[in-house]
């Protein structure tokens, strides 16, 4: 340094606003970065040549004037005598996506004199990695026993390479894509997440991005639905049995059986309703032989489910008989012959009287 006062001066500097389209699909909570550059000084203040430069300091924060600062980082200078119009670049890492930050830039030569504060720069930090969608993304309604996925986009929205790995929980799970290696500006990676319900609720999780110590996330979001019943129930009839002679008030019952469960029992005596629908077994239900024709009739049940699904029995034909169904004899003329009851016992079928 030629004077004890002489200082180095930074003439500008300013931040490189890489990609800046790329916030549209930050995640506010992510890691952020900014590219600062700025034109490395080549004199002191008192213009003498500068031939002990040591490093940088940058500042930066929110404040319009970060400059001094508490947030600043040190970058040492490639060269102690700096040329004319060389280039000077770092990257901020460890910001907030989504925040407008201010930069300002000194120079500190080797003796530990500061240059004063190089001209403000703004601009909002954004992430090193971009991930789409964001925010909420709903998987829908999924029956239990099933599955649904999403595909969220990885982009390399810094430069250089990326490389990470995304993670959730249960009952979301990452299916493909992750780990991750992306090389470039605009390189991307797509990722597919599952979710696959375990009960008929509502479930959330967070799915997580982390590449280059940045993060990006999501929330994944779905409920569980009951899946369709399409199986019927099976129906067997138990009694009477088949081809039995019944009379008076007999028992009718029935066996039924669902994979979900059975919702009633309807009785049916000839293709007709017989009682009203049972609900719980035993499946039961009395009949009035007496209410019914001497002779054949047939008996069957039919089962319901909840989804409406029906099963029916297999038909049972049994035989009432509660009375003689023999046309009383005739007599020449065709009418009713009345019994002569002074004829002697067993004469009367012979013909005798």
């Amino acid at each position: 340094m030629p004077g004890k006062n002489a200082r180095p001066a930074v003439t500008c500097v300013s931040l490189a606003l890489l990609l800046s389209s790329v916030l549209l699909g930050v995640s506010l909570s992510a890691a952020g970065i900014l590219d600062a550059t700025w034109i490395a000084p080549t004199t002191n203040t008192d213009g003498s040549p500068l031939t002990d430069l040591a490093s940088y300091l940058v500042y930066y924060g929110p404040s319009t004037s970060p400059c001094p600062g508490s947030a600043s980082v040190q970058v040492a200078a490639p060269t102690s005598t700096p040329g004319s119009n060389q280039t000077m670049s770092y990257r901020l890492t460890g910001l907030t996506a989504g925040t407008l930050y201010n930069v300002a830039v000194t120079a500190v030569d080797s003796i530990g004199l500061q240059s004063a504060c190089s001209s403000v720069a703004s601009a909002v930090a954004r992430s090193e990695f971009a991930v789409s969608p964001t925010g909420t993304v709903n998987f829908g309604s999924v029956n239990v026993g099933s599955f649904a996925d999403q595909v969220f986009t990885v982009s390399n929205a810094g430069g250089g390479t990326v490389s990470g790995a995304a993670s959730t929980y249960a009952p979301f799970s990452i299916v493909s894509g992750s780990p991750f290696t992306l090389g470039g500006v605009g390189a991307t990676q797509t990722v597919t997440v599952r979710f696959t319900p375990t009960t008929t609720a509502t479930a959330s999780a967070t799915v997580s991005f982390t590449a280059n110590g940045s993060s990006n996330s999501a929330i994944a979001m779905g409920s569980g639905a009951a899946p369709t019943d399409t199986t019927p129930p099976t129906i067997a009839m138990i009694a009477p049995l088949a081809g039995a002679t019944v009379t008076g008030k007999v028992t009718v019952s029935a066996s039924a059986t669902d994979n979900v469960g059975v919702a009633s029992v309807q009785f049916k005596l000839d293709g007709v309703n017989l009682g009203v629908q049972v609900t719980t077994p035993p499946y039961t239900a009395t009949w009035d032989t007496t209410t019914a024709a001497s002779g054949a009739h047939t008996l069957s049940a039919v089962a319901r489910d909840a989804s409406g699904n029906t099963g029916t029995s297999a038909r049972v034909t049994v035989t009432v008989a509660n009375g003689s169904t023999t046309a009383a004899p005739t007599g020449p003329a065709g009418s009713a012959t009345t019994p002569d009851k002074s004829c002697p016992p067993g004469q009367v079928k012979k013909g005798r009287c």
